[in-house]
């Protein structure tokens, strides 16, 4: 098991899910359409939609019309719940990890540490959602300008 650090996979996933909510219109968005916006290869988009699309998160449909589409409004995805599926846990340390037993956890002296970690990294993640991540965009777009 590896520690929290988010993989190629889990950042695209956001940006798959935050183009997804951006072009949200209740149409279906072609994948290539996707992958060219955001210069990412449809070959490894199509393995991050295929993980979304199981788990519910989008829709998909074939055809001329076909591509994905959100299940959800936009303000309903926190970044925690589409990185814990595509990352897996984002716990900091393997001692942390949901069944995992340490015997020196009773007297170790950071673990506290590692709980505020976790507490930090989870209220980040699950109290973000797409909406929040594309408004604060816009205002740094418009700071720019």
């Amino acid at each position: 098991m590896s520690c929290m650090k988010i993989s190629t996979k889990g950042r695209y996933a956001l940006r798959l899910m935050l183009d997804l909510a951006v072009n949200h219109t209740g149409n279906f968005i072609p994948l290539k359409a996707v992958a060219q916006r955001q210069d990412i290869s449809d070959k490894y988009l199509e393995q991050i939609i295929h993980q979304l699309s199981k788990s519910g998160l989008v829709q998909s449909a074939r055809g001329a019309q076909g591509g994905y589409r959100l299940t959800r409004a936009p303000e309903e995805y926190t970044a925690g719940e589409i990185l814990r599926l595509v990352e897996g846990s984002l716990v900091p340390v393997a001692c942390l990890e949901c069944g995992a037993h340490c015997d020196h956890v009773d007297e170790c002296m950071t673990i506290d540490m590692y709980r505020k970690m976790q507490k930090s990294i989870d209220d980040v993640v699950d109290n973000t959602t797409l909406v929040d991540l594309i408004k604060n965009h816009e205002a740094k777009m418009a700071a720019k300008k």
